[in-house]
């Protein structure tokens, strides 16, 4: 990574104390305004708007992210930074390092092929980071109170982000899972004719029927590269949105401690296995996510039984080629029951991954919930036919959302920056894949399967 620092911009609180009486308070209620546009958009619509929101004091001609808690989508850009270049994921990735959480840095860096005036600002409010670029109109230093704006905003919208994901939001986990599935078919054609391509290159560069062995030699050069770029940029990608089954369970037992923390009930924890390297298979985001959203919430279900206490509670998981298996067993009163678990949203959690829910509970011998959720983006076929909502594109998913909600064609225009005319397409799209012939059918449907909160 080549970058010139052409000055550092102040801390995330930098500039917050600047001013007294009216303009603190101007100040205050500007950011929180800009964090409400913000924050209310679709999960597409933010970066966007994030954008919009900082335009004005910090002039820019392209912003984009890289953030790991965005399992959709972990890097996205938006705008034109430089004519018909793009901005890459590799670009962001080496940026990175050079940027503390909470300092955002001004300066060159190499984005879209070139070097160009940089905002860059880091968020530690997820364990791996989210790193957000704004790529200058010049290089004029930016005043504290506007980098710190850029800091606040950036924590705001990382944080919003992370409570979708670990709360495993039905709609959300929806939308990912087709996201998901859509950047994965895509990654997977591109490296294929990439590879493809290369590959050919190199058989027919390496062969002796040419002469020119010094062009022979570079050309066996730059295609090696070449190869060695489109892997690393299929591994960042991994890295984002994947992570070890066993540092899963790790945050999951980390997330449940602290409910137990002032209770006598004991907390037994079986990890994958090691053995047959289930603790190393790789899980999506969403799944990671969904299954320990649904683990918290059984734990939550278990602790309020009554009158007998609960002394002790068993949490495990196994990951096998096609599906996690999650276990929550306990030994209270077996008062568990599926209206408890109905309530804290389990089933629409893990319906939405095409994920299904067992429940056993015996009185006065205790309960085991039993939690599955497929590891494919489609899950297995039965899975595949159980949720309807599978077979509807992320921008589908999303005005499905307004129709359950009852609005509109024009509100929905409104909300989504699209025409009427758009609207009305999707919605006949929506209604012949669900195989309904009504609105209030499919928002009968996307109430059942979680879509109602795309």
């Amino acid at each position: 990574m080549e970058f010139t620092e052409a000055g550092t911009g102040a801390g995330a609180g930098a500039g917050t104390g600047a001013g007294t009486g009216a303009g603190t308070e101007t100040g205050a209620a500007a950011v929180l305004a800009a964090a409400v546009e913000v924050i209310r958009a679709p999960l597409a619509e933010i970066l966007p708007r994030l954008s919009a929101a900082l335009v004005g004091p910090a002039p820019h001609h392209a912003v984009a992210e890289l953030s790991s808690e965005c399992t959709y989508a972990p890097f996205k850009t938006h705008g034109d930074p430089v004519g018909d270049r793009r901005i890459t994921n590799a670009e962001l990735a080496a940026l990175a390092p050079s940027v503390p959480a909470g300092q955002p840095w001004q300066g060159r860096a190499r984005v879209a092929g070139t070097e160009l005036p940089v905002l860059a600002v880091s968020s530690d409010v997820v364990p791996r980071g989210a790193l957000l670029v704004l790529v200058r109109t010049d290089d004029s230093a930016l005043p504290p109170a506007v980098t710190a704006l850029a800091q606040t905003l950036w924590d705001l919208v990382t944080a919003h982000r992370d409570r979708m994901t670990a709360e495993a939001v039905p709609g959300v986990l929806a939308q990912s899972r087709v996201a998901a599935d859509t950047r994965a078919r895509t990654i997977a054609e591109l490296g294929d004719a990439h590879e493809a391509t290369l590959t050919g290159l190199l058989g027919v560069l390496r062969s002796r029927a040419l002469d020119d062995s010094s062009a022979r030699g570079r050309a066996v050069d730059l295609a090696v590269s070449a190869l060695v770029d489109l892997r690393a940029e299929a591994e960042r990608d991994q890295a984002l949105v994947e992570e070890p089954a066993g540092q899963a369970f790790e945050r999951l037992a980390d997330s449940l401690r602290p409910l137990l923390r002032h209770s006598q009930v004991r907390l037994d924890l079986a990890p994958p296995e090691e053995e047959n390297g289930a603790a190393d298979r790789l899980l999506s985001a969403d799944v990671a996510n969904a299954a320990r959203a649904a683990v918290r919430a059984v734990l939550l279900a278990v602790l309020e039984q009554g009158p007998e206490p609960v002394r002790r509670v068993h949490v495990g998981w196994k990951v096998d080629d096609r599906e996690l298996h999650a276990t929550v067993r306990d030994d209270g009163p077996g008062a568990v029951s599926r209206d408890a678990l109905a309530a804290r949203r389990v089933g629409e959690r893990l319906a939405a991954l095409g994920g299904g829910l067992g429940l056993d509970a015996v009185p006065g011998w205790g309960t085991t919930v039993t939690v599955t959720v497929p590891l494919a983006p489609h899950g297995p076929q039965q899975a595949r036919r159980a949720d309807p909502l599978s077979a509807l594109g992320a921008r589908e998913l999303e005005v499905l959302g307004h129709l359950a909600r009852g609005h509109r064609n024009r509100v929905i225009a409104q909300e989504l920056h699209i025409s009427e005319s758009t609207v009305k397409f999707h919605v006949a799209n929506i209604l012949g894949k669900l195989g309904v012939t009504t609105r209030g059918e499919a928002a009968a449907l996307a109430h059942t399967w979680g879509g109602a909160a795309a």
